[in-house]
């Protein structure tokens, strides 16, 4: 199958960019979070099959340049930061990350799978993130009480790459498909941390 045949190829992505972000927007607006003046860090692909992610990994490569293919959970996740942010909606993504599949893991669809939003904290662990968190944004910290009933997935994570000096707590939320993740740090950051390593 090729890229087009997936509906993967960069401009189709770019095609269906608007209508995920508005996604986003509102499951933000659930959360309570306002995220209009956080920064869009990065747009994430999910791909189910290993020669669409080497085919999409050099479609995309000509929008950008590659920054970091680290291991992580067994498998490379490329990190490539765009030429010119992709905008939409008020927001400008510097980074794609495209993680290679998981082994045993398939997603129900190919697409856009998540955003991830910094909203910077000196917390090192995920609790510690949460908790401030729900310190920025009052009305996420009384939502929080009823997200769970309401289908909302939580995940708190400490996601590190190998060389990676940058603790980046993690927490994501996902809802019907579409997930936002909140980290203290920008993927372009946590890169430079492993160059320095």
């Amino acid at each position: 199958m090729s890229l087009q045949q997936a509906a993967l190829e960069p401009a189709q992505m770019f095609a269906r960019l608007d209508d995920f972000m508005e996604q986003i927007e509102d499951l933000g607006n659930k959360l309570g979070l306002d995220l209009s003046f956080a920064q869009a860090d990065h747009i994430a692909l999910r791909i189910n099959e290993t020669e669409l992610a080497k085919a999409a990994h050099q479609a995309w490569s000509e929008y950008g340049s590659t920054i970091s293919e680290a291991m992580i959970n067994g498998r490379p996740i490329i990190v490539l930061a765009f030429d010119k942010p992709l905008q939409s909606r008020g927001w400008k993504i510097e980074c794609l990350e495209l993680p290679y599949p998981a082994e045993g893991k398939v997603y129900p669809s190919q697409d856009w799978e998540h955003v991830e939003f910094v909203i910077p904290s000196h917390a090192q662990t995920a609790d510690e993130y949460l908790a401030d968190l729900k310190e920025t944004y009052p009305m996420f910290a009384l939502k929080m009480k009823t997200i769970a009933e309401e289908g909302v997935k939580i995940k708190l994570s400490s996601p590190k790459g190998e060389g990676e000096r940058l603790n980046n707590p993690t927490v994501a939320f996902k809802y019907q498909g579409i997930c936002i993740k909140l980290h203290p740090h920008s993927l372009k950051k946590i890169v430079e941390s492993e160059q320095e390593g």
